[in-house]
């Protein structure tokens, strides 16, 4: 008996990880994740209109396959894992409204691939409630149909982190080390510094517990989709060191800026927030953000006390390390930079909210002293017969509640229930303002592109200045600067190529035009001048 007990101690303590069981080959267990993914799908299609025009960032990234205008000048920060999740649609239609269904249908896939992942780590509703926070913030909606690449890092770098718990437990089947190898392919691929950033807490564990094949795959994956960005960096830029640097300096240089406000500010809906002035939102706005870290907190304490620590305290220190160089090294904030952190916070704060709303588990409550009374007179008690024993008194009174039976808390339970309430309502408040925005500024381009043309300035033709890069591509035209991040020709440049082509200039009203443009006729566009030369028309 005592070698059995110590036995079942002992396997205790081996096994004190385990995961939650989920039946295998059951296709049924399946379905609530794939509803949450088709659920945020048809979400996107609803309130981010497929036919909204590209975005600045998304112009350039479409750019590079589209074959209906010019490639814009492609940065140093930049990956083209977007251009390449583009390129199916991108490549032979101009129509933006197939490019965003393209997107919307993949973002749902890749939402319900990671969060299958993490099937048989966490109990399904956990899952499910996951999917449901991330998928109904209003920078989630927004972006998942957009071609860019902060949805995408997000997305794989939650599959990252389920996969590599997978392997790390031992016993896991292929699908979770070619699991592991593709979802760091795609950080890589999409945003390489931010993929390492993810991964550190990765490596770290993989390190310390000499898990070398995971560290293996790990970084294969990881190199394997940050290889054309290395290479391009070496061709085009001046080596892996120079592009770094380019790519920090665009970005307003990295050192100890403090931009936890900043992004408190861009939650009320701003999309860029650079400089990063004005009130904050309103608080209603912000409460899911406060809420993060005590549910994080929270998660981790009821993983401890079920000795699971690892799949609660792995993606929680990956989120950490993936806000980290945006909340602390840049100094301005936008809040799809914190997507990745989002996605791997969700999956804990789940399981803090599940806790919360589930009846309160034995194991949770505190002990009664009467469970540690000491009872040594009961050694010297006369041995009866059974029918000749008096009854308990307890025998006598009614039965009472089971100590064992779960304790229900209906306050916490209205609480939570509210909170996700409000969660969801602010959300889309800011989703459908932010959609608004996008629509008015998308609006005031066609006008630009509707007077280029009624001036002459049709392809092939060149547009520099304010808002160069979206209606130049929007006209079909090809995109300067002679300055800034963007910075890809000289006055000079475009003087000579006035002389064979139609260009045209952006200027905002109030400001003067840039010199190689004083001579050139004009005209109002909305809020801007345009500022435009035809060869062989004298104007």
């Amino acid at each position: 008996m005592a070698g059995s007990a110590h036995t079942a101690l002992d396997a205790d303590a081996v096994n004190h990880e385990r995961p939650w069981r989920t039946p295998a080959g059951t296709a049924r267990a399946a379905w609530p994740l794939a509803a949450v993914a088709a659920a945020f799908t048809l979400a996107q299609l609803l309130l981010v209109r497929p036919g909204m025009g590209l975005g600045w960032d998304e112009t350039v990234y479409v750019s590079q396959v589209g074959g209906h205008a010019p490639a814009a000048f492609f940065s140093a920060p930049r990956a083209r894992g977007v251009s390449l999740l583009a390129a199916p649609v991108a490549a032979w239609s101009s129509s933006t409204a197939l490019l965003r269904l393209h997107l919307a249908l993949l973002s749902g896939l890749a939402l319900y691939l990671a969060l299958r992942a993490w099937r048989g780590l966490f109990p399904e509703r956990v899952l499910v409630l996951a999917g449901a926070l991330f998928a109904s913030l209003w920078v989630t909606l927004f972006y998942g149909p957009r071609a860019m690449p902060n949805y995408w890092v997000a997305v794989a770098a939650l599959a990252a982190v389920a996969c590599f718990l997978r392997v790390r437990a031992g016993g896991a089947g292929r699908g979770a080390w070619w699991g592991l190898a593709a979802s760091a392919a795609l950080m890589a691929c999409m945003r390489p510094v931010d993929a390492v950033w993810v991964a550190l807490p990765l490596l770290a564990l993989g390190l310390a517990r000499h898990r070398r094949r995971a560290l293996c795959v790990l970084l294969a994956g990881l190199a394997a989709g940050a290889a054309e960005w290395v290479i391009e960096a070496y061709v085009a830029y001046g080596g892996l060191a120079r592009r770094l640097s380019d790519g920090a300096a665009i970005q307003g240089g990295f050192g100890w800026h403090l931009a936890v406000v900043d992004e408190l500010r861009s939650l009320g809906g701003r999309t860029l927030c650079r400089p990063c002035t004005g009130a904050l939102p309103h608080p209603l706005l912000t409460l899911w953000w406060f809420a993060l870290p005590p549910l994080a907190v929270l998660a981790l304490v009821v993983a401890v006390r079920a000795r699971r620590p690892a799949a609660t305290a792995l993606p929680l220190g990956c989120a950490a390390t993936a806000a980290f160089p945006y909340l602390f090294l840049i100094g301005y904030a936008a809040p799809r930079f914190l997507l990745p952190a989002y996605a791997l916070l969700a999956v804990p704060a789940a399981d803090a909210l599940v806790h919360l709303l589930s009846p309160l588990h034995p194991a949770f409550r505190p002990t009664r002293h009467s469970a540690f009374r000491p009872t040594l007179h009961s050694a010297f008690r006369p041995t009866l017969h059974p029918a000749l024993r008096p009854p308990r008194r307890s025998a006598l009174r009614p039965p009472r509640r089971s100590a064992l039976r779960p304790a229900r808390r209906p306050i916490v339970v209205v609480l939570v229930c509210a909170g996700l309430a409000v969660h969801v309502a602010t959300q889309l408040h800011v989703v459908t303002r932010v959609v608004g925005s996008a629509g008015a500024l998308q609006r005031a381009r066609s006008r630009a592109v509707t007077e280029l043309h009624r001036r002459g300035v049709r392809p092939p033709c060149l547009l520099t200045g304010h808002e160069a890069i979206p209606v130049a591509f929007a006209a079909g035209c090809a995109s300067a600067a002679t300055a800034g991040p963007n910075a890809n020709t000289t006055a000079s440049g475009i003087t000579r190529t006035a002389r064979r082509m139609p260009v045209a200039a952006l200027v905002p009203a109030g400001s003067a035009p840039p010199a190689y443009a004083r001579g050139w006729a004009s005209a109002a566009v909305g809020s801007d001048l345009l500022y435009y030369v035809v060869p062989g028309t004298g104007s």
